[in-house]
């Protein structure tokens, strides 16, 4: 009888180290994924940041030249959309 109880632990405890072992794996590749998007999405922030920083390095050069007619054109021009009376805007509809 102890031969047969014996052999039942070995089983029992093979399985559960079995499962362990699969559930670690499965955390891993969890982990993996998460790792690869996270730094997928810390280029795309950097990329970002250096775009940032090349349109602050514009901006000071315009302050530095003294030309505020062009920083208020450019603000008037990109976020309210602004133009000349005498100027005709084209819109590329074709997403290209």
């Amino acid at each position: 009888m102890k031969k047969k109880k014996r052999k039942n632990k070995s089983i029992i405890l093979r399985v559960l180290i079995l499962g362990v072992c699969v559930y670690m794996i499965a955390t891993l590749s969890g982990l993996w994924n998460t790792l690869s998007q996270s730094r997928k999405e810390l280029e795309a922030l950097k990329a970002q940041y250096d775009q940032e920083q090349n349109d602050i390095e514009e901006l000071r050069s315009m302050l530095e030249d003294g030309s505020q007619s062009q920083i208020i054109e450019k603000a008037a021009r990109e976020r309210l959309g602004f133009v000349y009376p005498d100027e005709q805007v084209f819109i590329d509809i074709s997403g290209n």
